[in-house]
């Protein structure tokens, strides 16, 4: 026997618990003996410090050298299963405990628990449970977070309610469901409980709070439960700080944020993400820029704020930028990463580096999410690529509602109907119930097609046959679908039924005089545009659509008073922008504009392209 292997063993697990993980398998590659203490402390070192893989290689690697596994040995490994979510290893683990005799160890017991609660078996949990003989608060806990986790809120509190000892981890475990489902008033009451159960809350009690705060649409609770954190001295707490800061962005609260932010002392990376997704939602892009470049440290969720608050503040070509720019500095994106990075390629409709996209997807492996598969089917019909959509759509292997929906609107734009129309029977018959936006995605696809009698067949389903009253968007498109067919008169009396509101009229006004310059009845065009030139004097598109449909009537005089009008309201027209992805970049047209560097080579290419379009006609003439 080494003689000095406890001592060798004792300091692998001391550099294994700082974090100095490659000296200690370098240390423990080292040894010219092992034994199972020591194989322990390395599989422990592995699952402490997140290297889940690693632990259960090692595992492999243990039982290759014939060495006997232990209680230790299993705890460890189920927690590494745990961590990777990887329920077939935690089974497959469960089933060598029983071989080997360890299933009626408390702490194996607990672990088994707890991964499978992680892996969502809460059900294989619970059996684990009561087939334990005695049950400590470890185990109530872990049941409890298998339900929680698994999003079975109703078995959770059954679970709740009928523990010997409800101590803090159990409160904050339902908190923490609760407010990850968005039922922030049973938060609150549950909060209410525990004070009154004489059980003092912690940082995750209060951050737990904070965050189910964020899901309200007013701000009241948030303030109520930051004085509360004030009063009981736990804003100094970085998670409940990082909370705050976190729940005061969905407010677009900036004062607030930057007030918590210069309270906080040490900032941690989980400070430095939530500060900078603050500024995005805020709109302050140029400040979460200097945050993002003042961090000391970055990592796939500091890149992902950067890229998604890019991409939702309409800054797309600057999302892009730093996706490549990530990409670049060896950082591996996420799923949320590519989600991020394909709306922003759907916004700009830049088909190449969307495509470029995909195959980093597939080698990424995230193909299999519903949410990735998602985004790459809306980045494709966006883009005007329905084939491909189409393929995406037909590889996604769990289609949700969204799937469903986004290719029915791809179909829709792009005028087949037929197509769209057999996709959503195919959709209903398997067993997905249509929701508001399916409707309008079917009204659209009608009134582009001209498809009125299927269109009108269509809306009276909707309340008769699956239970869902019209909004305005399903009554802006029967209206729009009516006005392109020339029934202008059913179409304002089916807005006048159902708008009662001024901003409804509004919008199906607009529509409607739409529909009124593109048939050419100028006696109602007239009528909704001096209507809408009262209700909204500053929208330019009213007075352009009213002078155009005056000039194309020959009321010169009536035209001239509307651009007046508008000179006189200080409306100006946005000009025209359009923009086309060649070689990777962006070339951007302006009307009125002769910013492109292109501009006379583009004028010449234009010119022989007109002739050659002229020039065909006119042969065809002569002969």
């Amino acid at each position: 026997m080494y003689p000095h292997l406890a001592h060798i063993t004792s300091k692998l697990a001391a550099l294994a618990r700082s974090g100095r993980i490659v000296c200690a398998r370098k240390l423990f590659d080292e040894m010219p003996e092992r034994d199972t203490i020591a194989w322990n402390a390395m599989l422990s070192g592995y699952s402490q410090q997140g290297f889940h893989q690693e632990a259960l290689l090692l595992l492999s690697q243990m039982r290759t050298n014939n060495l006997k596994p232990d209680h230790y040995t299993f705890t460890s490994a189920l927690s590494a299963s745990a961590g990777l979510a990887n329920r077939l290893s935690g089974q497959t683990l469960h089933a060598l405990i029983v071989v080997f005799g360890y299933i009626s160890f408390f702490p194996v017991n607990n672990a088994l628990i707890d991964m499978y609660g992680k892996c969502l078996g809460s059900d294989d949990a619970n059996r684990v449970f009561e087939d334990m003989g005695f049950k400590t608060e470890v185990s109530w806990c872990s049941l409890l977070f298998a339900y929680v986790n698994a999003g079975r809120l109703d078995v959770a509190s059954s679970v709740f309610s009928v523990m010997p000892k409800r101590v803090v981890i159990a409160w904050n475990t339902m908190i923490a469901g609760y407010a990850k489902s968005g039922e922030v008033a049973l938060c609150f009451d549950l909060f209410k409980k525990m004070l009154e159960d004489s059980c003092r809350p912690d940082q995750w009690t209060l951050s737990a709070l904070m965050n189910s705060c964020a899901e309200e649409t007013k701000n009241c609770y948030g303030c109520m439960i930051h004085g509360f954190i004030v009063k009981s001295g736990w804003d100094s707490a970085l998670e409940v700080s990082n909370s705050i800061i976190s729940a005061y962005a969905r407010f677009s609260c900036q004062n607030e944020i930057s007030k918590v932010v210069q309270c906080v002392g040490v900032l941690n990376q989980v400070s430095w993400n939530a500060i900078i997704d603050a500024h995005m939602k805020t709109g302050n892009c140029h400040e979460a820029l200097l945050v993002f470049q003042q961090a000391p440290e970055k990592n796939v969720v500091s890149w992902t704020s950067m890229v998604a608050g890019y991409a939702r503040n309409g800054n797309v070509e600057q999302a892009i930028s730093f996706f490549i720019d990530m990409v670049r500095s060896g950082m591996k994106p996420d799923d949320f990463t590519f989600g991020a990075v394909l709306h922003a390629c759907s916004s700009l409709a830049a088909i190449g580096l969307g495509k470029t996209i995909h195959a980093c997807v597939i080698q990424s492996g995230y193909c299999r999410y519903s949410y990735i598969g998602n985004g790459l089917l809306n980045m494709y019909a966006k883009c005007g690529d329905i084939l491909d959509s189409f393929s995406v759509f037909n590889d996604i292997l769990e289609k949700d509602l969204i799937s469903w929906n986004i290719m029915l609107f791809a179909f829709g734009l792009y005028g087949l109907s037929t197509q769209a129309l057999q996709l959503f029977e195919l959709m209903v018959t398997s067993g997905f119930k249509p929701d508001k936006v399916t409707f309008i995605g079917l009204l659209m696809t009608c009134s582009h097609s001209g498809l009125i009698e299927k269109g009108r067949s269509v809306f009276e389903s909707m309340s008769v046959l699956h239970g869902i009253s019209p909004d305005i968007d399903h009554v802006a498109c029967m209206v729009d679908m009516l006005g392109r067919a020339g029934h202008l008169r059913e179409a304002r009396e089916l807005a006048e039924k159902y708008f009662s509101i001024q901003s409804e009229k509004i919008e199906s006004f607009e529509v409607l005089f739409g529909a009124c310059s593109g048939q050419g009845d100028t006696e109602m065009g007239a009528e909704l545009g001096e209507q809408l030139l009262t209700l909204e004097p500053q929208n330019e598109m009213s007075y352009v659509l009213l002078s155009n449909m005056y000039c194309a009537s020959g009321q010169w005089k009536e035209a001239e008073i509307v651009r007046r009008t508008m000179a006189f309201q200080q409306v100006k027209k946005l000009p025209g922008f359009s923009w086309i992805e060649v070689k990777n970049e962006m070339a951007s047209f302006v009307a009125g504009r002769q910013s492109n560097a292109y501009m006379r080579e583009l004028s010449y290419i234009l010119s022989i392209l007109e002739s050659e379009m002229r020039y065909p006609l006119t042969v065809a003439c002569w002969e």
